[in-house]
């Protein structure tokens, strides 16, 4: 099951959260936050010129509302619907990348290595407060976007 969260134009100009609070901010209420996992997708309404060869994620306004997004919500990754490509295109919110016609966005390696290592201290400690550990869940995470995290560095951390 997926949720999709709709985001206009008013949104992005404006930084309103407020589509995708309406929806976390009742999970967390309801305290089922973990249980969520990998299902919200974004629907982004943008109007852009028909000559605008910009993807979302090259937009200023656009990248900022995922800037704040993620502020609010560092874990986020955790509830994005994985398999349907949500979790690249968040990173791609927040990663510097170049689009190549023939291999597709490259991220900036070193900008995603210090994006994946955050989101992977993030998510340990978010999901331990949640008692939803899983190192399976936030390897396959890494793996998504690119990355291999042997089971040592968990142990180093003590997670």
């Amino acid at each position: 099951m997926s949720t999709t969260i709709k985001v206009d134009a008013n949104h992005l100009n404006g930084l309103d959260l407020s589509p995708a609070q309406a929806v976390i901010d009742k999970w967390i209420s309801e305290g089922s936050i973990a249980a969520q996992g990998q299902q919200i997708r974004f629907e982004i309404d943008f109007p852009r010129e028909p000559e605008d060869p910009r993807e979302l994620s090259e937009i200023p306004e656009v990248r900022l509302w995922f800037i704040r997004l993620d502020a609010r919500y560092p874990w986020l990754p955790y509830l994005l619907d994985w398999e349907a490509g949500e979790l690249g295109r968040y990173t791609a919110m927040l990663v510097p990348h170049q689009f190549s016609p023939t291999e597709g966005i490259q991220f900036n390696p070193e900008a995603l290595e210090i994006f994946v290592m955050g989101k992977v201290f993030v998510l340990i400690d978010w999901l331990q407060q949640q008692n939803s550990f899983s190192r399976t869940k936030v390897k396959f995470l890494t793996q998504m976007v690119g990355y291999e995290i042997d089971d040592a560095f968990f142990d180093l951390i003590g997670a």
